[in-house]
């Protein structure tokens, strides 16, 4: 089914989600470096220092020149500035707040010799990106058909016969990169520098007098970009010392103690720990910590089982994988069960509390972003873009707001209440299946790539079946009143079938009833 590229990040509207996100990572995978990608342009800069202050470990300025292939035209032609531009003003901007010794500075955006290396490193930055330099060394012709499936030398493809056409091989980029390396020593010697760390941010090394003496260039002043601030003696041009995550503060680090013999033994474990809203992402590291011994396919389901009390903060059960069950009392933020990978979360209200739970929200929004397998049982109502980019996980919920089930391209989404507008926008695949009681849902679906169907019988089994975990799991009374009166009510739900994939299963079950080539099958479906 289609992607969108570049995909919307809909987790991030401010640079405290975007510091959200880096904490996210950082605890998914602790070892990892969390890098931010950055288009050049004027105010750069300031986002960077953001990025630094938000706790990135890598910052890339990426220069208009490049882009993914697959990228609409306008954005790989006219989107974002030199990377000169941007990585000068990020240098002085990191420099003058004092931030440079904290975060790697990276650019890229068509470079392609060791020229371009040494300017960059003038200019600031200690890493360099090279993309479509090597492609083409491997064989790229630049057809620009990256998003078609239909690359002719088989760099940019899924279609097995082209693929075959590839002819590249790794001696190739690396006999190239040993030739930027040469250049760059070459002129790291000129200058009179003994390693590339010395001429980091040396801008007094660039000359741009023969550039502005052409006539093409008379008045231009290029002297901001040459800027070389005043920084006190002790202070350094490129990083020199980590970023504090704060991971040793985190309640994950109590919880890999309490599982220790279900990480060490795959011994089933049941805790019990009050929650608050300061302990963001709970359950991550303890995730990362079970993908590591037992790989991507975990542990057994509910081996580790966590029952929380209280109102948990941004990020729970984020990336949590196969094994954990995650079951809260109380409320959450937003991005509960973000990259969901097999995990079970449960979100449930107290038995003595005195509203109804179906009338009133008990998670934030952004639930189940991103997630690839697992369940997700919520007894309430959530916020804004409810499973958006789901590409595998199972969701129940009560009641969603506005953009349920954007970009959803695998999985299967269930709410028995009422939703906001714009309904399954760019959702390409996957299922979702809304209770409609009063008819009042049609009107709220974008209906550009989905279709509005009815139940059939093996949809009736899965969905009753699906209600029924989410009423025992939850003690859903919607679920209850549903369950009693199915025959009537199961009329009432509406399935959200996305075109795209009805067409592609219609060719699998096509393949398998004939006993034809099911890979060959899905690939014509899908180009149409």
């Amino acid at each position: 089914v289609g992607l969108i590229s570049p995909p919307p990040h809909h987790d991030i509207y401010s640079i405290e989600d975007l510091a959200q996100l880096i904490h996210d990572l950082k605890n998914a995978n602790p070892e990892a470096r969390i890098h931010v990608k950055l288009v050049s342009e004027l105010g750069v800069g300031t986002v960077a220092a953001g990025v630094s202050k938000a706790h990135a470990d890598v910052v890339l300025i990426s220069g208009h020149d490049g882009g993914t292939g697959a990228s609409p035209l306008t954005s790989i032609k006219h989107a974002g500035t030199p990377w000169e531009l941007g990585l000068a003003e990020t240098q002085q901007t990191l420099l003058l707040n004092r931030l440079r010794d904290r975060i790697v500075v990276q650019t890229d955006g068509q470079l392609k010799t060791g020229r371009d290396v040494m300017i960059a490193a003038l200019l600031g930055a200690e890493e360099f990106g090279f993309a479509t330099a090597p492609l083409v060394v491997m064989g790229c012709v630049m057809m620009r058909v990256c998003h078609l499936d239909t690359c002719p030398v088989g760099v940019a493809t899924q279609d097995p016969e082209l693929r075959k056409k590839f002819t590249g091989e790794p001696e190739f980029v690396i006999n190239f990169m040993e030739y930027i390396a040469e250049e760059v020593r070459e002129l790291l010697a000129m200058l009179g520098f003994r390693t590339l760390a010395e001429a980091i941010g040396r801008v007094e090394c660039l000359d741009v007098s023969d550039a502005v003496d052409h006539w093409k260039a008379s008045g231009l002043d290029l002297s901001p970009i040459l800027y070389a601030p005043d920084i006190d003696p002790g202070d350094d041009r490129h990083c020199t010392q980590p970023q504090d995550h704060g991971l040793d503060r985190a309640l994950d680090q109590q919880l890999i103690l309490m599982a220790e013999s279900a990480l060490e033994d795959g011994l089933p474990v049941e805790i019990e720990l009050p929650i608050g809203n300061v302990n963001r992402t709970v359950g991550t590291m303890l995730g990362h910590q079970v993908t590591s011994k037992w790989g991507a396919e975990g542990l057994p389901d509910d081996t580790i089982h966590i029952n929380f009390s209280g109102s948990a903060g941004n990020s729970f059960g984020a990336f949590l994988p196969r094994g954990i069950t995650m079951k809260l009392t109380g409320d959450a933020n937003d991005y509960v069960g973000k990259g969901l990978s097999g995990g079970r979360i449960i979100v449930t209200t107290y038995p003595q509390a005195r509203f109804v739970a179906e009338e009133n929200v008990i998670a934030g929004n952004v639930i189940g972003y991103g997630a690839t397998s697992g369940e997700l049982f919520l007894r309430g109502l959530v916020g804004e873009r409810f499973c958006v980019r789901n590409s595998g996980a199972v969701a129940v919920v009560e009641g969603v707001g506005d953009h349920g089930c954007e970009y959803m391209t695998g999985g299967r989404a269930v709410v028995l209440g009422p939703t906001g507008r714009n309904f399954g926008a760019g959702m390409s695949g996957g299922v979702a299946y809304v209770h409609d009681p009063d008819g009042v849902f049609p009107p709220k679906v974008n209906l550009e790539m989905v279709d509005l169907e009815t139940l059939d019988d093996s949809d009736r089994e899965w969905l009753r079946d699906r209600i029924s975990q989410h009423m025992v799991n939850t003690g859903s009374t919607v679920a209850e009143r549903i369950l009693a009166n199915w025959a009537t009510e199961a009329d009432r739900f509406v399935k959200v079938m996305p075109k795209d994939y009805k067409r592609v299963l219609g060719a699998l079950a096509e393949a398998e009833r004939t006993g034809t080539d099911a890979q060959a099958a899905i690939m014509a479906a899908s180009h149409g």
